[in-house]
């Protein structure tokens, strides 16, 4: 047997445990092989199942607790930074916001099969002030099918190279390749489309002096506050004759925003991520003159610039 195969053997549980809580801490080191790989070796009694399952939801559950505080205490400062910290940031606030405002703490039996929800859902959660006691119940049982469902994809695999001792011996001599390939071709994966992402916004976003300047001067242009409602619960400010619109009313309203001024769009999220997107869909239906806000709602606070109170949620020519 491999030298390396022995040793996740021994020590199986204690790799389990540190590898699922150093990635829902925060480091970019996806679980999935591993899991899938603890599930292969229950297949040939080489590791207990439930053991493992358990090492698994002890660790995710540890760093969810900690995210979970830290988010209620610091609300959307720490649900950014989980996102920067995630492979994922281009997303991850919006739907993760989103999925609690639809379906609440229900959102959390799901959220860690989505990529860069899994981290970012335990602040929100605190953000939100969910009850720990039902945090921890809908999470406990979100940790448990998010595992469960991995491992036996590996006991099945397992299962099979039982049936084929040949084919057994063969992965158990090149596992460790194979795991390693698996695990760098989901980072190289997630990096590549983290970079086109961010690669698009860089090539459109306006400068917060630029649009300044636009504002001194007297220039009409359309602003629109794509924040989520938990987003003004430290701060319910925006820019000035900003309309607050989320991403799904702007589309419905495409009809309606005005073609002869630049419309400027912003938001809270990493690199500008929603507003981002959603010039990218405003221009496929025909509003070209859109940019997002380099650094957002953030940035424009910190330079001093101009705010005003929360206008309603409503669109105006």
């Amino acid at each position: 047997m491999p030298l390396a195969i022995d040793f996740f053997i021994q020590y199986g549980y204690v790799i389990l445990f540190l590898w699922v809580l150093a990635e829902q801490l925060g480091m970019p080191i996806p679980s999935a092989p591993l899991l899938i790989t603890a599930g292969t070796l229950t297949a040939t009694h080489k590791l207990n199942l439930p053991l493992a399952l358990i090492s698994v939801l002890l660790a995710s559950l540890i760093s969810d607790t900690v995210w979970y505080h830290l988010g209620k205490r610091f609300g959307g400062t720490v649900v950014r930074l989980v996102c920067r910290l995630s492979m994922e940031s281009s997303t991850c606030v919006r739907r993760t916001e989103d999925y609690f405002t639809k379906h609440g703490p229900a959102s959390l039996l799901l959220a860690k099969f989505i990529p860069g929800l899994g981290t970012v859902a335990a602040p929100i959660a605190g953000q939100t002030a969910m009850r720990y006691s039902t945090f921890a119940a809908y999470d406990s049982a979100g940790i448990l099918l998010w595992c469960l469902t991995f491992m036996l994809v590996g006991r099945f695999f397992g299962d099979v190279l039982k049936k084929n001792p040949g084919a057994l011996a063969w992965t158990a001599h090149f596992s460790v390749g194979l795991f390693a390939l698996a695990v760098v071709g989901l980072l190289v994966y997630r990096v590549w489309k983290q970079q086109a992402f961010l690669k698009q916004v860089r090539t459109a976003r306006l400068e917060p002096e630029e649009l300044k300047r636009m504002l001194d001067s007297g220039k009409p242009v359309f602003i629109v506050d794509l924040r989520h409602p938990l987003d003004y619960l430290p701060d319910p400010r925006v820019l000035p004759g900003a309309v607050r619109l989320t991403p799904d009313k702007l589309v419905e309203a495409s009809d309606e925003i005005p073609r002869d001024r630049d419309i400027v769009l912003y938001c809270t999220c990493p690199s500008e991520a929603t507003a981002a997107k959603m010039a990218m869909n405003l221009r496929k239906l025909g509003v070209y003159r859109v940019r997002p806000l380099r650094g957002g709602f953030d940035l424009w606070k910190q330079k001093g610039f101009p705010l005003e109170d929360v206008q309603p949620a409503v669109l105006q020519a």
